[in-house]
């Protein structure tokens, strides 16, 4: 089984998330591609059986931009989209906690709720990743 991995990340947080979800994976014989937005040459997501996308939210709920060229490069009729993302609730609702994810979760109608990570996902969190992960490898293994 092949994963692709994609995320933009400024602070570290999402790159560390998409480093566990890869771990992860890999701990289970996955063949995995990480990916960061922006950086390297462009990718195609084709011929996964399972795209992960990772971003923080920016600017009172948006996407980043490199996200969402990333989204225009490549298109949203993907498969098996799991997504997953950075916050930081310190600066209160108005900044609108992970709406990215909200979006990217809708604008790929994934089959899964979006994971949402508060900062760094050292320590608890990771237990809330792993357990978000083992879902989405759930639906993964009864459709293959």
């Amino acid at each position: 089984m092949k994963a692709l991995i994609v995320y933009f990340s400024y602070s570290g947080n999402t790159e560390e998330v998409a480093e566990h979800i890869a771990s992860r994976l890999k701990q289970d014989g996955w063949v995995v591609h990480l990916h960061h937005i922006g950086y390297g040459l462009s990718i195609d997501p084709s011929g996964y059986h399972l795209t992960f996308i990772g971003t923080f939210t920016w600017d009172y709920g948006e996407v980043p931009d490199e996200v969402e060229a990333f989204i225009a490069e490549t298109g949203t009729q993907l498969e098996n989209v799991a997504v997953f993302g950075t916050g930081d609730t310190q600066f209160g609702p108005e900044m609108q906690y992970c709406k990215a994810v909200d979006e990217l979760v809708s604008v790929y109608q994934s089959k899964w709720p979006g994971l949402k990570i508060e900062q760094s996902p050292r320590g608890m969190q990771e237990k809330l990743i792993d357990e978000w992960l083992e879902g989405v490898l759930d639906h993964v293994k009864n459709v293959t």
